[in-house]
């Protein structure tokens, strides 16, 4: 199984070696699959372990009780009843099972795998004669949920027909580099090849009002080889823009915001956007999207406009906590610079998508900033969206609470599900793939990205390498890595510097340190100090590497004061406190029951404790000398609201 499972996941790099004649290109960093990392570590083993032993099977069982599931077995004919939900629901149960898909590929499961199998029958079942599936229309098409048109592709702007499959596309190229089953795979193709044969330049014209159908075009033309799915996905993105679309999509009044341009990213051609408006989460899936187009095709075009959005986000509309989309009217972006902290939006599908987007830059450039910012959203504003028991989740991920403003989808605290539950389906397809992130390659220049305790296989131009990390990151700044290759060979080891570690808190200056450090990342190499080389925000080692030899890389764990940017009104005068790349906050139950009146002086002093038995183990930053005859105590962010309803803040007055 897991030598099947190691070539069904090499197929799509195999693949585009074929293509080559075609003038299909690829990235030139290429990841290192999730089913290559064996992750061992004290931080992130235990999520994945949750997300597979409880949030994935958790979210089944949701979709079951909640009627998702039951909506394809009625479109099947399997049982009588009307469609219950929201017409988005299909995808809700494609994305739990891309994270079976994913969850598979690395423990098998007979039991997981029996159930996939009789899940898949129900969707195949669903799916019309010529490939159509939207159980929303199929099971009583004169009955239908709002939002999804008189007929077939009538209100692409909300009905969320291409959003849905696009989700199944991922889901079922997962199930397939798992099991190696088509059954699933050929479902999805036979739907993609229909929307194929019904969209074009010379078909019908349109586009999806959420994307995310470009993203799982690309991934089946990555497994077949189909150039059409492809040119599909590129289609789809160059209808945006486009004025023969314009307010021509809602045709419910109820669904009136689904007529703005700018929230579907449809007020200009994508390649013309430098600003990020609209919905995040369809932004960061389109954004990522164009990245899989501009690495694919060539276009310029596309690399310099997701170039130029990005640039915008980082330095005008990101949260210090990696987080994305001020406003709850519309799940938006807001203008430059808007940021409030109790009204944050911050959904977590939309940190998700902020990672996807992110990752694909790094793989598109090379560029440590890139991952700077993954790892930023990655360890603050998105696994803040689950509890560390995994079965209660975030939608917002608000940077100020006090204990009793209900923000959007939920209380202020974490629920177990939303009528609209896409975050807690995103989670489980997102942990499960984690690994994917930590290294990458290029020819023979290996990329070291996180740091997580993990045994690794990498491929080197022409042989294996197997590398070892031990570490007790994020809360200790040492690295150890160990290289194990099958004999000598020169080959280089790319290893981030973080931005936090070289006195940047984000790339660009939305925020800042109060006061650099003087302290300089130390690397050893077999216990002996290096002069590195920093290319690209790497420590770039370029060697002859003998079975055994250790790489140990000392990073400073400074607390850190930051300060936002002046013109971000909600944080002027006030402070934030970081650690490696943590972000804290403070919460009343460690204060006395409150923080939104308590002040962060500079001549408050602060030490990191490391408690193993707070909150999974987490270190916490301590006063050490009172202010007003009180202490204070913070906690990273990703673990707010675990210990009862109360206030909380990431920003304090700094006076």
């Amino acid at each position: 199984m897991k030598g099947k499972n190691i070539l069904l996941w090499c197929m799509p790099f195999l693949m585009l070696l074929s293509c080559a004649q075609k003038n299909i290109s690829d990235y030139p960093i290429k990841p290192v699959e999730f089913t290559k990392v064996q992750v061992t570590d004290g931080f992130w083993l235990p999520r994945m372990e949750t997300n597979r032993e409880v949030t994935i099977p958790f979210a089944f069982e949701k979709c079951e009780k909640t009627g998702r599931i039951d909506n394809f077995a009625k479109a099947a004919g399997m049982m009588e009843g009307s469609f219950v939900g929201r017409r988005y629901n299909d995808s809700d149960v494609f994305k739990v099972m891309e994270g079976a898909g994913y969850s598979l590929s690395n423990h098998p499961d007979p039991a997981l795998e029996k159930y996939m199998d009789r899940l898949i029958e129900k969707i195949a079942g669903a799916q019309e004669e010529d490939g159509y599936l939207y159980t929303a229309r199929t099971i009583d098409p004169d009955n239908r949920p709002p939002g999804t048109g008189e007929k077939r592709w009538s209100n692409l702007g909300s009905s969320h027909e291409l959003y849905n499959v696009g989700h199944m596309y991922e889901a079922a190229v997962a199930y397939y580099r798992a099991t190696g089953k088509r059954s699933f795979l050929d479902v999805a193709l036979k739907n993609a090849d229909f929307i194929n044969q019904t969209f074009g330049p010379d078909k019908q014209r349109g586009f999806p009002g959420h994307q995310e159908i470009e993203i799982g075009l690309v991934k089946l033309f990555r497994v077949t080889g189909n150039e059409d799915y492809l040119t599909l996905a590129k289609f789809f993105l160059d209808e945006r823009g486009k004025v023969i679309h314009q307010k021509k999509f809602s045709d419910d009044s109820d669904f009136s915001i689904y007529n703005q341009d700018w929230y579907l990213q449809a007020h200009k051609f994508v390649t013309e956007q430098k600003e990020a408006v609209g919905h995040a989460v369809r932004a960061g899936y389109m954004y990522s999207a164009m990245a899989d187009i501009a690495a694919m095709t060539g276009d310029k075009r596309y690399s310099k406009a997701i170039d130029n959005l990005w640039q915008n986000v980082v330095t005008k509309k990101i949260y210090l906590t990696g987080g994305i989309g001020a406003r709850h009217e519309g799940e938006a972006f807001g203008d430059n610079y808007e940021l409030p902290n109790a009204t944050a939006y911050n959904e977590t599908c939309a940190a998700i998508a902020n990672v996807f987007w992110n990752h694909r830059l790094f793989l598109l450039h090379g560029a440590s900033k890139y991952i700077d910012v993954l790892e930023k959203t990655l360890y603050n504003g998105l696994i803040s969206g689950v509890s560390l028991e995994g079965d209660r989740f975030f939608y917002p991920n608000p940077l100020e609470s006090d204990g009793e403003y209900k923000f959007n989808m939920g209380a202020a605290t974490r629920q177990p599900w939303f009528s609209c539950a896409c975050c807690p389906v995103n989670i489980c397809r997102f942990i499960a793939s984690f690994p994917r992130y930590i290294y990458a390659r290029e020819k023979n220049n290996i990329f070291v990205n996180l740091f997580v305790n993990n045994i690794s296989t990498l491929q080197l131009e022409n042989k294996k390498l197997t590398i070892e990390q031990n570490t007790a990151y994020p809360w200790d700044g040492t690295v150890i890595i160990k290289i194990l290759p099958e004999e000598t060979e020169t080959f280089t080891m790319s290893i981030r510097i973080p931005g936090w570690a070289r006195n940047d808190a984000i790339p660009g200056d939305l925020y800042s340190f109060i006061k650099d450090s003087d302290k300089k990342t130390v690397i050893t190499v077999n216990s002996n100090n290096i002069d590195y080389t920093i290319y690209n925000g790497y420590a770039v080692i370029d060697r002859e590497w003998k079975k055994g030899d250790k790489i140990e890389v000392t990073f400073p764990m400074d607390i850190r004061r930051v300060i936002a940017h002046n013109k971000v009104k909600a944080d002027r005068g006030k402070v934030a406190l970081q650690r490696g790349p943590i972000i804290y906050c403070f919460e009343g139950v460690d204060n006395n029951g409150h923080v939104l009146d308590r002040k962060i002086p500079d001549e408050l002093t602060f030490k990191a404790e490391y408690k193993p038995e707070l909150l999974g183990g987490v270190a916490v930053l301590k006063s050490i000398t009172d202010f007003e005859d009180k202490k204070m105590q913070a906690v990273p962010y990703h673990v707010w609201s675990h210990r009862g309803v109360g206030e909380m803040a990431v920003w304090l007055d700094r006076k």
